[in-house]
C-alpha cells in the first residue's frame, strides 16, 4: 500500500470516529492511540507522516525498544498492558505519557514506591473490569469509585486521569454495550477525571456513543 492510498485509509477510520463522536455531542472530542504491539517502527513512521502521533503498546520490552529508535520523532507513547510489578522500574526508565493499565491498589501501592523513590509522577488510568471477565484486568465496577479515591489520596506520585477499559467479549451488542455504559457512569463521577479510554477495533464507534473520549485502535490503524 502506497502512502497515498494509505492516507485513504486512514481518513476513512478516521470518518468513522468523527461520526461516531457527532452523535454524541459536536462538542465531544475522541482522541485515538495507535496501538503498535504488531506493527514495526517502519509502520509507526508511515502513520505519523499522515499525523498520528499517539502510540500505545502492551509490552514493556517493546514500548523500549520502539520509543529508542523512533526518539527522534515527536511521538506520544501510551502503556496499555499488564504490569508485572518486577517491570515496573523498566516502565518508569521509559516514562511514558500515560499508564493506561494501571490495575489494582496493591501495583499503585509498589508504583507509588518507586515513583517516590525516583522523585517522579506518572500520568494514569485505573483500569476497569466492567465486564466482569476472568480473562481481563481490572477492578470491579463495585469497588472502582473507591479505589479510585483511595489512590489518588495515598499514592500522590500517581496522577490518576480517569479510567480505561475493554468491553466485553460477546456478540451481543447491548451487552458490549452495558460494559461501556458501567465504565462511563463511573467516570462521571470522579472529581477532576478527563479521561475515559473505551474501544478497540472491533468495537469503537459503539464506545464512543457511550462516552469514550480515548479509542485504542489496532489492526484498523494498520490495516493487519
Amino acid at each position: 500500500m502506497t502512502e497515498s492510498q494509505y492516507k485513504i485509509f486512514i481518513d476513512s477510520v478516521i470518518r468513522r470516529v468523527e461520526f461516531a463522536r457527532v452523535r454524541v455531542s459536536g462538542h465531544h472530542i475522541v482522541k485515538i492511540v495507535a496501538i503498535s504491539k504488531y506493527s514495526t517502527t517502519d509502520e509507526i513512521k508511515k502513520l505519523y507522516n499522515i499525523g498520528q502521533r499517539a502510540y500505545g503498546e502492551n509490552k514493556v520490552q517493546d514500548l523500549k525498544a520502539k520509543s529508542l529508535e523512533l526518539d527522534e520523532l515527536p511521538l506520544e507513547w501510551h502503556f496499555v498492558g499488564n504490569l508485572q510489578k518486577n517491570k515496573i522500574n523498566n516502565l518508569l526508565d521509559i516514562n511514558p505519557s500515560l499508564f493506561q493499565s494501571l490495575d489494582s491498589m496493591e501495583l499503585a501501592i509498589e508504583l507509588q514506591k518507586k515513583l517516590l523513590t525516583k522523585n517522579m509522577t506518572m500520568d494514569c488510568l485505573l483500569q476497569v473490569n466492567s465486564a466482569k471477565e476472568d480473562t481481563k484486568h481490572g477492578v470491579m465496577p463495585e469497588h472502582a469509585k473507591d479505589i479510585y479515591e483511595k489512590i489518588t489520596k495515598e499514592c500522590p506520585n500517581i496522577k490518576l486521569k480517569g479510567l480505561m477499559s475493554i468491553g466485553s467479549h460477546s456478540q451481543d451488542t447491548e451487552i458490549i454495550k452495558n460494559s461501556f455504559k458501567i465504565t462511563y457512569d463511573i467516570f462521571i463521577t470522579l472529581k477532576n477525571a478527563t479521561i475515559c479510554s473505551m474501544g478497540m477495533s472491533n468495537d469503537f464507534e459503539l464506545a464512543i456513543e457511550c462516552g469514550s473520549n480515548m479509542v485504542r485502535l489496532g489492526s484498523v490503524m494498520f490495516n493487519k
